[in-house]
């Protein structure tokens, strides 16, 4: 393995929602390469057997912690940024991959409690981190934050609203976080995947007429990999780059050149 794979090794990584998914399949790229990683979600027996599954592809190093947390409390953020620094006394990258959708349809029918949780989950859960992931490394040095937002915050994808709106408030949380945070040596970035196999998207990578839809809108014509997600993320945690920040980075294999898919698919 070359030089600029080791870039992380023996640094501390907090990943939220990180027991599936794009989250795991972080998490695993960085406890390859030597990082101390702590893994936080809801579920316990999810965060279990993602523990033993990462542990067996450990190397060079890499170690794995979970403990269970809800991004959106905020005490229970401070606790998992508090156990990701433990290994070294810092934390050196953070992360903030929980997220999701608790509404989807016509905003005319809307459930306000379904659109209130799917914000409160996604852009408080970030802001969150943001805060106190950035007050440990304020006080160490610096590091790296990543957000995790999408395609449908940076153009409509109809019928999913309240996700779209929640990811675009996360690019903005990007911007200014990164401006805030730049002269105590915080880095703050966000990724914007497209359509990624895992099981979020299962739903559609099955099949059907919204996966049609997607494809069609999309210059390279395939569903992305959870790996095509990690491997940007990695990056942007990693000194590789180190000058740059407040980027909104699309692995969307171009679907941000086109329109946003169209949820009503899903309605007939």
């Amino acid at each position: 393995m070359s030089e600029q794979h080791h870039t992380l090794s023996g640094k501390t990584v907090l990943i939220t929602g990180g027991g599936s998914g794009i989250g795991f399949g972080t998490a695993a790229l960085l406890i390859a390469e030597g990082a101390h990683v702590t893994i936080c979600g809801r579920t316990e027996s999810k965060l279990i057997d993602a523990v033993d599954q990462l542990n067996s592809r450990a190397q060079g190093g890499g170690t794995v912690t979970y403990l269970v947390a809800d991004v959106t409390v905020e005490a229970e953020v401070e606790r998992a940024v508090a156990q990701a620094a433990a290994p070294t006394g810092r934390l050196d990258g953070l992360f903030a991959c929980a997220g999701g959708s608790l509404h989807m349809g016509p905003m005319l029918e809307s459930d306000l409690e379904a659109y209130r949780a799917t914000i409160d989950l996604n852009v408080l859960g970030s802001f969150l981190c943001v805060k106190h992931g950035g007050r440990a490394m304020a006080g160490t040095g610096g590091g790296s934050i990543v957000l995790m937002s999408s395609g449908a915050g940076h153009f409509p994808h109809r019928y999913l609203s309240a996700y779209g709106i929640s990811k675009a408030a996360i690019d903005q949380l990007t911007a200014y976080a990164a401006e805030e945070l730049g002269d105590r040596g915080i880095r703050v970035n966000s990724v914007r995947p497209g359509i990624i196999d895992d099981e979020l998207m299962e739903f559609i990578t099955a099949g059907g007429a919204l996966l049609n839809d997607y494809l069609e809108q999309t210059p390279l014509a395939r569903v992305g990999t959870v790996d095509d997600v990690a491997r940007a993320v990695r990056f942007l945690l990693s000194d590789e780059s180190t000058w740059i920040t407040g980027e909104h980075l699309a692995v969307d294999g171009g679907h941000q050149t086109r329109r946003g898919a169209n949820y009503g698919l899903l309605f007939g």
